[in-house]
């Protein structure tokens, strides 16, 4: 009867200790698989995208934007007039050379989201985007030195109709005439909310004309390489920060008076810039997620409003008086405005349905059969009606 049991309780620990071998392999084999979802969702660009389209939609990104936005003319009014920093490319050159800063030591810790394979996308374009770039931030900047906030946002509502015909004619894509009627009610309310501020010289107006086309191709070459490829909006910055930094350095001695190395660096002045170059990336960052998200026409729209709700902040909170007229203006510009993002949110809603429809297709056909089918994914939400 002793040996029976002891046979019987044997077996049993045996089966026990079994079970549990068996329980501890599906637990590692679990947690093994989940690492490795894991890994392929952060460190593969494909998967990095996913995460910024997950976590960054239209709204909150554009949101980021705006504030960063607003913050960054506050700052950069500091440093041009109360710090007496006179130089606008130099101010740009330092914006872009602390974000390359930050993204290399995001990159050293290995928190910058992978890029694509280089055979993805071709480095002309990442060259292109990169000194187009410098052109568009710098002369940017020049405008708004040389010339009123009016007359710089009349210079803007030119770059909505050179992004429509430039995405017709570079990519075939066309918006819908609701979309344009929307448009041409925003470009009319905040000329009318601006007429009364345009004060420039002959050389503004030059740089501000000059600027149009290079802030166009600009917005449409970072929402087109976001959306037509796996760039994420950090990825594509590590990539193009150093070509800019390169072509600002170019422009520096030609558009930026003399005098900046002996500009007078003590804590207060090098704060205040520094403070200007930590927003100058976040507006980097927040602008590439907002054309990431939308389109490079939705990105104008946004600048807009920005002036807009300036103007209407500071006659409700300031006791400004920008006169009846600007008002009238930037209430027509707002009703523009709230047209074109319904039409955009709806258009948002159908392409978004159609393509987590083509993803769970994608998923459940073989990997061979994924290959010869797979076709590049667009983000036309923003762009097509």
């Amino acid at each position: 009867m002793k040996s029976l049991f002891s046979s019987f309780s044997g077996k049993d620990v045996t089966k026990f200790l079994k079970r549990k071998d068996s329980d501890a392999g599906e637990a590692g084999r679990a947690l093994e698989e989940l690492r490795g979802a894991l890994y392929n969702e952060l460190r593969t660009s494909e998967g990095a995208k996913r995460q910024q389209q997950r976590l960054c939609g239209p709204v909150v990104a554009m949101t980021f934007n705006f504030l960063v936005a607003v913050g960054i003319i506050l700052a950069n009014k500091l440093v041009m007039g109360k710090v007496g920093f006179t130089f606008p490319i130099f101010l740009t050159l330092i914006h872009y050379s602390s974000a390359w800063i930050l993204l290399a030591i995001l990159k050293a810790f290995s928190l910058l989201p992978a890029s694509p394979p280089p055979k993805a996308t071709p480095s002309s374009s990442l060259f292109s985007l990169g000194a187009v770039m410098a052109f568009a931030s710098g002369l940017a900047n020049t405008s708004l030195k040389y010339n009123s906030v009016g007359f710089y946002q009349m210079a803007k509502i030119a770059v909505t109709p050179t992004i429509v015909l430039a995405e017709f004619i570079l990519l075939r894509r066309t918006i819908s005439l609701n979309k344009i009627l929307a448009l041409a009610v925003v470009s009319v309310g905040v000329a009318v909310a601006t007429v009364t501020d345009l004060e420039f010289n002959l050389f503004g107006a030059c740089i501000a004309t000059v600027w149009i086309i290079p802030s166009a191709i600009n917005k449409i070459l970072w929402s087109n390489l976001q959306q037509e490829g796996n760039w994420t909006a950090l990825a594509l910055m590590w990539k193009t920060t150093p070509i800019t930094v390169f072509f600002l350095a170019a422009l520096m001695p030609w558009l930026d008076p003399p005098g900046a190395l002996s500009f007078r660096w003590d804590l207060t002045n090098s704060s205040a810039i520094l403070i200007s170059a930590a927003l100058g990336f976040l507006l980097q960052w927040s602008g590439a997620l907002a054309l990431g998200a939308t389109s490079a026409t939705s990105h104008v729209v946004l600048g807009q409003f920005k002036t807009c709700v300036i103007l209407l902040c500071g006659y409700l909170l300031l006791d400004s008086d920008p006169g009846f007229v600007s008002i009238c203006g930037a209430l027509i510009a707002l009703s523009g405005m709230s047209v074109y993002t319904s039409l955009n949110m709806k258009g948002s809603k159908e392409a978004h349905s159609d393509q987590n429809q083509k993803q769970s297709i994608s998923s459940l056909q073989p990997k061979g059969t994924q290959d010869e089918t797979e076709q590049p994914k667009v983000n036309d939400a923003f762009n097509v009606a």
